[in-house]
């Protein structure tokens, strides 16, 4: 069976290196070569910069992309656009029985539109996420690639409940008669990584011992989201509490590209560290080491949980209602004087991550299965 799986962004990579692993698991596991999974990887080069993309790939083992397609650097509509063109004609040569997405980027948007106009089967890794906010590209993303969804890996109950709410049916047995569609909870493939990677990372990490970082003295901060980022007022207010929480601990921000170059057009003056993108180890070692973490990224906030540590988001929502629910996430916006007092409330605050919220760390392995029976 073949499946074409189309990723384009840095959480995707991490989520596709857990899969990956998996289907070469369950390919070594075969008797014979009629029941193996043949996977070709389309990356869209939405993600291109050497730190956001390329590194990921070597360091964390995924099988290079048979497909490079460098559609990056446009708005919303000629990138989906260009992707749905490029990605049709890799399907109509591949031929494949599924085409796998994941997430909420126009990549899996695209890939799922191109998949389904050619009737190909499409499976979506991350199902069932809602922040409930229509203003966000991801949300128009997630909702529109479920609905024409034939397999949906949900990583949470709250996912599932919230594919129930649009009508799709979960029965014991996982057919759905009202959208032709299979819903399964999975878990959730980012801790399957987190897991796994977690015991080499230290190995293959230099940021924290180049930074000088002493564990549970420094604060880990990510900003990206367009909300944030495209809004002067929003971003300048971050920018002040960043500056003000520095004061009293150090605050390390691995910079996205694009972010960089709106805080230079704005004339911030940043009071912190601002360091280059990082690859996955070195996230994980900052992770391990940080005392808390501020960021509007929905994957660090899973992860920040993955490694037992308290979160501030940088958002008025979250698809990630269950963190927020046991109170080791707090919704902080983008306003200065909230962003400061979250931390204050939660920069003492023992998590414990132990209690399988998004799974045991066998999301991927239940994922191939899932396919492996699609057949």
């Amino acid at each position: 069976m073949k499946i074409v799986t189309v990723l384009g962004a840095r959480p995707q990579f991490v989520k596709a290196a857990a899969v990956s692993r998996a289907i070469a698991a369950h390919n070594a596991a075969q008797p014979d070569s009629t029941t193996v999974l043949q996977e070709v990887i389309v990356h869209t080069g939405q993600h291109f910069d050497e730190n956001m993309s390329d590194i990921f790939f070597r360091e964390m083992e995924i099988p290079p992309p048979h497909y490079h397609l460098a559609i990056n650097s446009v708005g919303h509509g000629a990138m989906t656009g260009r992707m749905l063109e490029k990605i049709e004609e890799i399907l109509l040569e591949e031929k494949p029985d599924f085409v796998l997405v994941y997430g909420d980027t126009n990549s899996t948007l695209a890939g799922a539109l191109a998949a389904k106009k050619l009737h190909i089967k499409v499976v979506h890794v991350e199902a069932g996420l809602r922040s409930f906010n229509m203003k966000m590209p991801e949300e128009i993303n997630r909702i529109l690639t479920d609905r024409i969804s034939d397999i949906l890996c949900c990583p949470t109950d709250t996912a599932v409940q919230n594919l129930i709410r649009e009508g799709f049916e979960v029965p014991a047995g996982g057919k759905s008669s009202s959208k032709g569609a299979l819903v399964l909870k999975t878990g959730d493939v980012m801790q399957d990584a987190a897991l796994y990677y977690s015991t080499i990372s230290s190995g293959m990490a230099v940021v924290s011992q180049q930074l000088g970082l002493v564990s549970g003295q420094f604060v880990l901060c990510t900003v990206h989201r367009a909300e944030n980022t495209d809004d002067p007022h929003r971003l300048m207010e971050i920018v002040e509490a960043l500056n003000e929480i520095s004061l009293q601990m150090r605050v390390v921000l691995p910079l996205h590209p694009r972010t960089r170059k709106i805080l230079t057009q704005c004339g911030a003056r940043l009071n912190f560290d601002a360091i280059d993108p990082v690859g996955y180890f070195d996230m994980i070692e900052l992770l391990k080491g940080a005392r808390i973490v501020i960021t509007d990224s929905g994957g660090l906030q899973k992860e920040a949980y993955f490694f037992g540590k308290p979160c501030v988001t940088l958002r008025d929502e979250t698809e990630w209602v269950e963190l927020v629910q046991q109170g080791d996430n707090v919704l902080a916006g983008a306003r200065c004087t909230v962003i400061l007092a979250a931390f204050s409330a939660m920069k003492d605050k023992m998590v414990n991550a132990k209690g399988g919220l998004y799974g045991h760390g066998a999301a991927s392995r239940d994922i191939v299965r899932a396919l492996a029976a699609a057949v």
